[in-house]
C-alpha cells in the first residue's frame, strides 16, 4: 500500500528509523478520509481518545525517546483494526515492533481500566423504561432490557490448560458473552471464558446470570437464542411453535435479537482479529481477553460519538446449537416456562 506523501517529511525520509523523534506523524497532516480508511475512526474521535486517555498514557519516564499519548493511541488503533504489527505506521514514524507492542499493551490497559465507565446497564428508572420502550417499538416485545449472545474469538494455544480452550470446531478460542441494547451498544461484556465451554454454560456461570438470579430488574428480561436455557429473566425462542401466538412471539423475538448480530458484525468488521479474518490473537488468554474488552470499549465510545452500526460484508446466520440440545434446553425451568407462556398469551394472542 502506498503511503500518502503527507505522512512523511524530508527529514524523516533522510533519517528514517534511526531519527531521534518518535512523533513525526501528526493528525493534522492527513485527511479525515485517510484516517477513516486506515483506522475506521475520524479525527475528532481520535482527538477525544487522546483527551480521555492522555494523562494515563503520559507516565513519568527517563527515556529520551518517550512515545506521546497520540502516537500510542494511533499505534494501538492501527493494530486493533489491521490485526498486525507489521504495518506502514511503525516504519513511517520509526517505531519498532517491540515499541508497537508496548503501545498496544499500554492503550489496552487504560481502556480496560475504563470499561465500567462505558459498558454498563442503565441505572435510573427513566433510562430503564426508555430501554424497554425502545425494544417494544422495535419488536412489540415488552419488558426487554437487552439481548445476550456469545461469540468465539480465536487465540493461540495457551501454555497451560490448553484443552479447555479448544472449542467444538477444534480451534483455540475465548467464548465471550455480550449484552447489547437496541443501538448495538454493549451493556455487559465477559471476555474471559475458555472456548470449550458451550454458550449455555458460559451464561449459567456468568456474572450476568448471578445478578439477574439475585433479583436485579424484576419483571424484566434479557433475550437469548436457542443455545441458552430458558430462565425467569431470560426469554428464548420456541423451537417448535404450535399456535399463531407462539409464531408471533418467535417473530418478535427474532426481530429484537437481530440487534446483537449487527453489533457482532460491526465489531468483527472493524476489529479484524475478533472475526478471525486476521488469524488468532497471539497472546495468552488473559491478554487476549483484555484486547477484546478494549475493542468493546472503543465500540461503545464510537456509538456515543454518533458512529452508528453499518452493514458489513460478514453475513449469514449466527451459529445454532446441534438439534439434540434443544429438547434438553426446553425442558428446564417450569416457572420460566410459565412466564413465557403468560407473555405469549398476554401480548401475542
Amino acid at each position: 500500500m502506498a503511503i500518502p506523501i503527507t505522512v512523511l517529511d524530508c527529514e524523516l525520509l533522510l533519517y528514517g528509523r534511526g531519527h531521534r523523534t518518535l512523533d513525526r506523524f501528526k493528525l493534522d497532516d492527513v485527511t479525515d478520509d485517510y484516517l477513516m480508511s486506515m483506522y475506521g475512526f475520524p479525527r475528532q474521535f481520535i482527538y477525544y481518545l487522546v483527551e480521555l486517555l492522555g494523562v494515563s498514557l503520559s507516565r513519568p519516564t527517563q527515556r529520551p525517546r518517550a512515545i506521546s499519548p497520540e502516537t500510542q493511541i494511533l499505534a494501538a488503533l492501527d493494530f486493533y483494526t489491521s490485526g498486525s504489527f507489521q504495518t506502514w505506521m511503525g516504519d513511517a514514524i520509526g517505531i519498532s515492533q517491540a515499541y508497537m507492542s508496548r503501545c498496544v499493551a499500554n492503550v489496552t490497559q487504560v481502556l480496560v481500566e475504563r470499561a465500567s465507565q462505558f459498558i454498563r446497564f442503565p441505572a435510573d428508572k427513566a433510562s430503564i423504561q426508555a430501554l424497554k420502550d425502545e425494544f417494544y417499538g422495535l419488536a412489540a416485545m415488552p419488558g426487554v432490557l437487552g439481548v445476550v449472545e456469545c461469540i468465539h474469538v480465536a487465540t493461540k494455544a495457551p501454555n497451560a490448560e490448553e484443552l479447555s480452550y479448544v472449542n467444538r470446531k477444534g480451534l483455540h478460542s475465548l467464548n465471550c458473552l455480550m449484552v447489547c441494547d437496541i443501538r448495538g451498544a454493549l451493556m455487559a461484556v465477559e471476555t474471559n471464558w475458555p472456548g470449550s465451554l458451550q454458550d449455555y454454560a458460559v451464561l449459567q456461570q456468568s456474572s450476568l446470570s448471578s445478578q439477574f438470579e439475585a433479583g436485579m430488574h424484576k419483571e424484566s428480561w434479557q433475550l437469548g437464542d436457542s443455545s441458552s436455557f430458558l430462565r425467569t429473566w431470560l426469554m428464548t425462542p420456541l423451537h417448535i411453535h404450535e399456535t399463531p401466538a407462539e409464531y408471533r412471539y418467535n417473530v418478535a423475538h427474532s426481530a429484537a435479537h437481530s440487534v446483537i448480530e449487527k453489533s457482532f458484525r460491526t465489531l468483527c468488521f472493524r476489529f479484524r482479529y475478533l472475526g478471525g479474518s486476521k488469524g488468532a490473537l497471539q497472546y495468552s488468554p488473559e491478554k487476549s481477553s483484555h484486547i477484546i474488552l478494549a475493542c468493546c470499549v472503543l465500540h461503545n465510545i464510537s456509538l456515543e460519538h454518533g458512529m452508528d452500526i453499518w452493514s458489513s460484508p460478514m453475513t449469514g446466520p449466527m451459529e445454532q446449537p446441534p438439534e439434540e440440545e434443544y429438547e434438553h434446553m426446553e425442558s428446564l425451568g417450569l416457572e420460566a416456562d410459565r412466564i413465557r407462556q403468560e407473555l405469549i398469551f398476554t401480548h401475542f394472542s
